[in-house]
């Protein structure tokens, strides 16, 4: 009766005749594992086996005690296989060649192991010879697949760091650094951005389709803010019929897409591709592209708008460009979103979100839990960032200084906030005064409130309230909720804060901390 060469006995078990059949399955896709293969050879040619690294490593099977020196000569090359018989077992050993450690390059040899009471017939033989061969190549797969995973895990890293060297309007690197792997891609002044979103179980799967459609003509990257947001920046927007395509495939997904801005702009152009995205929320083809709405700033005179914004920056006018670049980046985006979201997709943690922001705030002698500062801040750093080659006519350290009132009295600008806000009369909750205390408040709803006499919750559902009447998002925060506060502003219903030399007092006049 045979037995497994360590244990009890053990019924026989005849060779089948479609053991080579019973191999080959091992490389089915769904069946490609070493140590399956090693526990179906121990069933097949009832012995005990064990799969060992070319470093003595169990890789599969059973510990089995084998002589070292015999092990040796394997390892080393000097035979390739051996058969022996040792205190009353047969032992076969065979070499396994198999990508070794550190390196998936460099190879190593292994040992298959094979120990039984019987000796080993012709069948058997051929059977651990053959597996041998088997086990070789499902090695190798394993090991390029981690290398394949590496690989791409190591791409992934690379657009997104070029992304972020985009956010901060590093063109120069960022053309650096894709140069060697898309070789073409940035080598434009312009580009769109879009933003697909779905579930983050669904993200890895259309991150990899948005890559195939784009064949290396648009930089993909899996947003580090958002687990179901990938971000695609192309240079062409032949890439929206495809991502079009991709939204209509899943009932759950959906795109938003910012216009044609320069490269250095990349921030407000995903800025635009996430307002979009809100709107594409309620589209019937789950799409939207930023609409060209009549936004504030356009009602305003260009030339003091710009020279406005220019004086209001002017404090971070002598530091380092680079310096000032970073600055400016990070805080237009710590004013679009959370501190959080902007050091994800920065790339840097959120306290170095929040001290760029305090130096700003500090350059410029403001305080940004104020929402009426923050919609003005915006507003300067955005007509900066889209004026950034343009001449700045009247911006000169000795010309008078625009006055934020001139820009906000204008009466185009008051006839659109009016025409906004008084949406908001026709309900019979006062939503208008609800939120014009929640801004004031800077958007607390606890603060506005006790200044109410009502409840937090009952603030917070009249903002809720309110989105729908204006068509903007209030409680995310961005554009669409400092558009409202500019609204706010040009109507009157709350008073312009100080920023830029002609809204500031006397040079020692006491500042807000």
């Amino acid at each position: 009766m045979a037995g497994r060469a360590d244990g009890g006995p053990r019924t026989p078990v005849p060779y089948r005749g479609t053991w080579a059949e019973e191999l080959l399955d091992q490389l089915r896709p769904t069946a490609r594992d070493p140590r399956r293969l090693v526990a179906w050879l121990a069933r097949t040619v009832d012995a005990a086996v064990c799969l060992r690294g070319g470093d003595g490593t169990l890789l599969a099977g059973e510990p089995i005690t084998l002589d070292d020196t015999l092990v040796a000569d394997v390892v080393t090359g000097r035979i390739s296989a051996a058969a022996v018989q040792d205190a009353g077992r047969h032992l076969r050993l065979v070499a396994v060649r198999h990508p070794g450690r550190p390196q998936p390059r460099d190879v190593s040899t292994g040992v298959l192991a094979v120990a039984r009471r019987d000796p080993f017939d012709r069948d058997a033989a051929e059977i651990v010879t053959h597996t041998a061969g088997v086990v070789e190549l499902l090695l190798r797969e394993r090991a390029l697949t981690a290398a394949g995973q590496r690989l791409r895990r190591a791409t992934a890293d690379l657009r997104l760091a070029i992304m972020q060297l985009l956010m901060v309007e590093d063109t120069v690197a960022a053309r650096r650094v894709a140069a060697g792997l898309w070789p073409g891609l940035l080598d434009t002044d312009t580009a769109l951005v879009y933003v697909v979103e779905s579930s983050p179980e669904e993200r890895d799967r259309l991150a990899e389709e948005c890559l195939d459609l784009t064949d290396g003509q648009a930089l993909v990257v899996r947003c580090p803010a958002m687990d179901g947001h990938v971000i695609v920046l192309s240079p062409e927007p032949t890439a929206q019929d495809g991502l079009r395509t991709l939204v209509r495939e899943r009932p759950a997904a959906y795109l938003g897409g910012s216009l044609r801005q320069s490269l250095a702009q990349t921030a407000s152009a995903y800025g635009q591709a996430i307002s979009a995205l809100a709107v594409a929320r309620f589209s019937p083809d789950h799409t939207a592209v930023y609409a060209e709405r009549t936004h504030p700033e356009r009602l305003m005179a260009p030339a003091a708008l710009q020279a406005w914004s220019a004086d209001v920056l002017r404090p971070l006018d002598t530091l380092p460009h680079h310096t000032r670049a970073e600055l400016l980046a990070t805080t237009r985006l710590g004013l679009q979103f959370t501190a959080v979201n902007a050091a994800k997709v920065l790339g840097v943690s959120r306290n170095t979100v929040r001290a760029r922001m305090d130096r700003v705030e500090s350059l410029l002698g403001t305080d940004f839990s104020d929402l009426t500062v923050r919609a003005l801040a915006h507003l300067a750093l955005n007509t900066q960032a889209g004026d950034a080659h343009a001449p700045v006519d009247g911006a000169a350290p000795g010309a008078p200084a625009v006055r934020v009132d001139a820009l906000l009295t204008g009466p185009a600008l008051r006839t659109w906030a009016h025409d906004l806000l008084g949406r908001l009369d026709q309900d019979g909750r006062d939503l208008r005064g609800t939120l014009r205390a929640w801004i004031a408040a800077g958007g607390n709803a606890e603060r506005a409130a006790q200044a109410l006499g009502v409840h937090a919750q009952t603030v917070r559902e009249h903002v809720r309230g309110a989105e729908p009447v204006l068509e903007h998002r209030l409680l995310a925060g961005g554009t669409d909720l400092y558009e409202v506060v500019l609204a706010h502003l040009a109507a009157g219903d709350l008073a312009a804060p100080a920023l830029g030399r002609a809204n500031r007092g006397p040079s020692d006049a006491p500042v807000h901390e």
